[in-house]
């Protein structure tokens, strides 16, 4: 399908993929950090944001959908920068179609994602509708962030609970989650359900990798991002000791820096 494409910025092309729930409005802080240097493309996946899907579909089916995009825009081959599910797409791409791959920016992400969330007690459940519903009207308000925030689901995406994360919350994460379709939680919960492993094949990945995770994640585990590392052949990593799965909402600045450091090094 044809996917609806956020673009901002000019030079190199830099394929940027959002997570689950998500959108590629969610990318805009990469579009912020490195868009005065390359050209950022942040598609809406098949079935989230403006990218309506119609019917079931498959995970596969968004690297079809992204090599039209590819196409549409007259891009042979660029690096690709993904987060959590977008790290797991930019993964499968390079696998498949090396040939489109220049580099990867994985964020969050792993080749066998590994969780170790909690359960999910009723409580927690609704601290975290209430916060989202309040911070949406008052976007990182302090109150908000330590009465309901810290007290909800937030508090296993985020670690540092700073005003400008909840912002991001109330702009972007907010409108992803409502505009997630039902199709999108089913392939990835089917892909779940069959135990995604890509951990032995990544070492035949050839192009320079850049891997960067929380050490407060909890959703796809530092752990499982430095295995992932620890398999590639060409690769550098971060892990940041104050973060969580949200890590470029928690520390934009840094993230940012790291990015363009290690996209300097590379041949053009």
């Amino acid at each position: 399908m044809q996917l609806h494409c956020h673009s901002q910025g000019s030079g190199p092309p830099l394929l940027c993929l959002h997570g689950h729930p998500g959108s590629g409005q969610t990318m805009a802080v990469f579009a912020e950090g490195l868009g005065a240097s390359y050209r950022i493309l942040a598609p809406d996946l098949r079935g989230y944001g403006a990218s309506r899907a119609r019917r079931p579909f498959q995970l596969e089916d968004h690297l079809g959908d992204l090599l039209t995009l590819l196409d549409h825009q007259g891009i042979d081959r660029c690096r690709l920068l993904g987060w959590s599910l977008g790290g797991i797409l930019a993964l499968e791409l390079a696998l498949r179609y090396p040939e489109r791959v220049q580099g990867l920016i994985l964020i969050a992400t792993a080749a066998r994602p590994v969780s170790d969330h909690p359960p999910t007690p009723w409580w927690e459940m609704v601290n975290t509708g209430l916060a989202s519903l309040l911070n949406l009207a008052l976007p990182g308000n302090p109150w908000v962030i330590r009465t309901l925030g810290s007290r909800s689901l937030y508090r296993y995406l985020l670690h540092q609970h700073t005003p400008q994360a909840y912002r991001r919350l109330a702009q972007e994460g907010f409108w992803a989650y409502v505009n997630t379709s039902r199709y999108a939680h089913q392939a990835l919960h089917q892909a779940i359900a069959r135990g995604y492993n890509r951990l032995p094949d990544v070492g035949v990945i050839a192009v320079p990798c850049l891997v960067l995770c929380g050490a407060r994640d909890r959703h796809i585990t530092a752990q499982a991002s430095l295995e992932t590392a620890a398999h590639l052949p060409q690769v550098e990593s971060h892990c940041y000791p104050d973060a969580a799965h949200l890590l470029p909402w928690e520390i934009p600045d840094k993230i940012a820096s790291d990015i363009s450091r290690w996209l300097a090094r590379q041949t053009p």
